[in-house]
């Protein structure tokens, strides 16, 4: 018998109370032991629900009790959730959390800590909800030097765009639809400014280097500024506007950024739409992979959680090894990546080839303004040229 302790009953801790009472007899067989919840941590009370019978208010009931060996953490936020993690894990218990911020600001120190003591700290859940992506990272791509990984991370900023390219709705009223239907928190901040994409382009990267990237240091843009204006000049060039958590390894240099593309048709992302996410990973052997699923969500993200569990249970007494030291890697300079980008302004034509020579137009039935998109070239190139324009908005392409 091998017991648990759930810290927070909220949407993913209640999902996970679900799993694993609704599949029990599997949870039970694929971890080879009996898994039993004998604690479910919260403030709240639950009048009526059977969890108010494994119910506790003091999270020092869970850390004192010698039979609990594994600690969910599903609050999310660094506090108390830091805390927590980081004291069950001395007290030589294992810990599965979907808390992408505590991932990203301390998974190379828990980790650390669960290496030292022989347990383990997993977190597949903190990166696309249900799609398996860190266990991947961490035991099946090993063989192979990882040149790009690219990532639609965040389903409510996906499902905005979407709407936007299908129904040509203005990105307020579908952030209100999406709060409606819960996609969208009442504060959407994190997921429309790209934080939440930040923190996981952050873990992810810290995987495949094993080092610590700081999510802090990735430039990180979001989908605020984006119109219907955008939208049907990337219907004009063939794609569609997707917020990439992206990193690519060049020539010695990491380039890590979280910013909206306009991406073409044959892109492998450019099919990811709604609330689903896809990662794409591109390794010097194996050549091109992709993830695809339900990146967020109670039940999808639920079930990573407990996948961690029957891996923790599986792995009682032997730690998984996943190489993230505390090692912080310098990020490449903004100013010296390469891409083309697409700009509006309200220039003529003569002054946008006098800044950048030889473009590609790009026109729109309605929009009384010149809109091109550039040749390949810097970051730090872009930006010298476009000061001679009096620019409207511009966008980074994948074309």
């Amino acid at each position: 018998m091998i017991n648990i302790a759930v810290l927070g009953y909220g949407t993913v801790g209640s999902g996970v109370v679900e799993v694993i009472r609704t599949n029990q007899d599997i949870v039970n067989k694929r971890s080879g032991q009996d898994i039993k919840i004998k604690y479910v941590l919260d403030l709240r009370e639950f009048p009526g629900d059977p969890v108010q019978e494994i119910l506790v208010h003091d999270y020092n009931v869970i850390l004192n009790d010698p039979e609990v060996d594994i600690v969910v953490e599903v609050m999310g936020g660094l506090n108390p959730a830091y805390n927590f993690v980081k004291s069950a894990l001395e007290a030589g218990k294992s810990v599965c959390t979907s808390n992408k911020e505590l991932v990203a600001a301390h998974g190379a120190e828990l980790l650390a800590i669960a290496k030292e003591k022989n347990l383990n700290f997993l977190f597949e859940a903190s990166v696309g909800g249900g799609i398996p992506i860190i266990r991947p990272l961490n035991q099946s791509l090993t063989a192979d030097e990882i040149t790009e990984i690219t990532g639609i991370l965040n389903g409510t900023t996906n499902y905005i765009l979407s709407k936007m390219t299908d129904e040509g709705s203005d990105f307020d009223s579908v952030l209100k639809q999406a709060q409606e239907l819960g996609y969208a928190e009442r504060n959407p901040e994190a997921d429309v400014e790209g934080y939440d994409a930040c923190r996981k382009i952050a873990i992810l990267t810290s995987l495949v280097l094993g080092k610590q990237v700081d999510y802090q240091d990735i430039y990180t843009e979001g989908i605020t500024k984006i119109t219907d204006a955008e939208i049907k000049y990337a219907k004009a060039l063939g794609g569609s506007i997707k917020l990439l958590g992206m990193s690519k390894f060049v020539d010695g240099t990491v380039y890590s950024m979280v910013s909206p593309f306009i991406i073409g048709k044959d892109h492998p992302l450019a099919t990811v739409n709604g609330v689903f996410n896809g990662i794409f990973i591109n390794g010097n052997v194996l050549g091109d992979t992709m993830f695809y699923g339900s990146g967020a969500g109670k039940l999808p993200t639920a079930s990573a959680v407990v996948s961690d569990v029957v891996d923790a249970v599986k792995h009682q007494g032997t730690n998984i090894m996943t190489i993230w030291d505390s090692e912080k890697v310098a990020l490449g300079d903004m100013d010296t990546f390469n891409c083309r980008y697409f700009v509006r302004t309200k220039s003529k034509k003569a002054e946008v080839e006098a800044a950048f020579g030889t473009v590609s137009y790009v026109t729109v039935e309605g929009l009384d303004e010149v809109a091109f998109l550039t040749e390949n070239m810097t970051e730090g190139d872009f930006n010298q040229k476009v000061k001679a324009l009096d620019m409207i908005y511009r966008l980074r392409t994948a074309l």
